[in-house]
């Protein structure tokens, strides 16, 4: 089978390459990427790991068509405007006082605004060359994307790590194995809630909300505190500290010219865009060696991930429980595989509503369990989703729609209006101002009008 990885130059690229080297299913990878010199850094490195005789061939592509053609899944990892438009996503908030992160804040929608209609003009090529490909969304941001795809390309699902990681990350604070729980989690991309988490057919998670000291033993349960916890009565994804925390983060998150990443006061752009450049300049040609600074710059990664909430939640390093990740290349390849095999899996997945939550339009994209296997991505039947988060919910969700609106049609008054009732912009004047900075440091948003 063919995999084309779209953004096959990015940074996390050998994390996918290394779960399809433990797996037969995948015998050919063609990575496309528009920028040359990332699409041979990353080969280095990815030779290193499949060694002389891997029987994975990979081959590098700068042309979409030709990269696509055959395809059996295409995994999409785009980065419109690159890291640097990350940089400035996060600039231009920060300057109106504002949260700018890349997904859930202001800076959400301007990327939002580049991803939508560069996932778009993927999803026409794969429609053109490679017309039964299941096209695997990673682009963030996941959800906004993943609805706005799955409007033209029926073979469409999303996927994040954080869901699982949250559940695997709980299930070791009870001295679970992972693999033995079934978790519950409903929400949207970035703001959804693990509201059970059972194992022999018992729920355990209220037995972790109460217990304090089981909390503190991973990162969730010290971002958000006891006590918060307790009164929701369900974990929240990580992402969600951006909200229940606004204030904090918003201070812990002003940037500071002489401060060190780690601190929380770097914006998290600004410290991956200098890692990248150091790492896609200076990597070496011997392909171990290669491998060898990669490893490295992954671990910098991993460990100053999530500094500003850390510091806006009194400061503290992540434990080694905190660095696994949910392995979204897990995620990808499970769903690969079952679609493949007909072996089917339950997967948390970016997929229309289709009736499970009432309050939403059915094509509405959210996150929540799903049953995949040969015959396509099912979603599965949810509990409700707790009454305090519905009302966040369902703002956020009119936000992305009019982002869709907005990025599919042109409408500069969409992109406002979501701007306006963003939960973390504060003002209608902040909002018209946002999008005006945006528009001057983006040419791609000139299509609006």
């Amino acid at each position: 089978m063919k995999l084309t990885i779209v953004g096959g130059g990015g940074f996390r690229v050998p994390l996918v390459h290394a779960a399809l080297l433990a797996d037969d299913l995948i015998d050919e990878v063609a990575l496309l990427d528009v920028d040359p010199n990332r699409l041979a850094v990353i080969n280095r490195v990815l030779t290193a790991q499949g060694g002389p005789k891997s029987r994975l061939r990979h081959t590098l592509h700068t042309d979409p068509a030709t990269a696509l053609a055959g395809s059996d899944l295409v995994f999409s990892a785009l980065r419109s405007g690159g890291v640097e438009g990350r940089v400035l996503d996060e600039r231009i908030a920060a300057e109106h006082g504002v949260i700018g992160q890349e997904t859930v804040g202001a800076g959400g929608v301007s990327y939002a605004l580049r991803s939508i209609p560069a996932s778009l003009e993927l999803a026409r090529t794969v429609r053109a060359v490679a017309p039964r490909a299941w096209l695997i969304n990673f682009t963030n941001p996941a959800g906004m994307v993943t609805e706005a795809l799955a409007a033209v390309h029926a073979r469409v699902v999303g996927i994040c790590d954080s869901p699982i990681a949250l559940a695997r990350r709980a299930a070791a604070a009870l001295d679970l194995d992972p693999s033995d729980t079934v978790p519950d989690y409903v929400g949207l991309n970035h703001l959804g809630w693990l509201t059970a988490l059972r194992c022999g057919g018992v729920d355990r998670l209220p037995e972790l909300i109460a217990d304090p000291a089981r909390l503190a033993r991973f990162e969730e349960g010290r971002l958000f505190g006891p006590e918060l916890i307790a009164d929701l009565g369900a974990l929240p994804n990580e992402y969600l500290h951006w909200f229940y925390f606004r204030r904090e983060a918003l201070a812990a998150g002003r940037p500071r010219p002489a401060a060190e990443p780690r601190d929380g006061s770097t914006s998290r752009g600004a410290f991956l865009a200098a890692q990248q450049r150091r790492f896609y300049a200076d990597c070496p040609a011997d392909p171990p060696a290669a491998l060898a600074a990669w490893q490295a710059a992954r671990l910098e990664r991993e460990r100053t991930y999530g500094a500003t909430n850390r510091a806006a939640a009194g400061g503290f390093e992540r434990d080694a429980i905190d660095l696994v990740s949910g392995g979204y290349e897990g995620v990808a390849l499970a769903i690969m595989r079952a679609v493949a095999t007909d072996r089917g899996t339950t997967l948390i997945l970016n997929t229309p509503n289709a009736g499970r939550l009432p309050y939403l339009p059915d094509d509405a994209v959210i996150e929540a369990p799903c049953r995949v296997d040969g015959g396509g991505v099912h979603p599965l039947p949810l509990g409700s989703l707790p009454g305090h988060a519905q009302g966040l919910v369902t703002t956020v969700k009119q936000v992305e729609r009019w982002t869709i609106e907005a990025a599919t049609t042109g409408s500069a008054r969409a992109a406002r209006l979501a701007l306006t009732h963003h939960p973390l912009v504060d003002s209608a004047a902040v909002a018209s101002a946002l999008l005006a900075a945006y528009r001057t440091a983006f040419p791609q948003l000139a299509y609006l009008r």
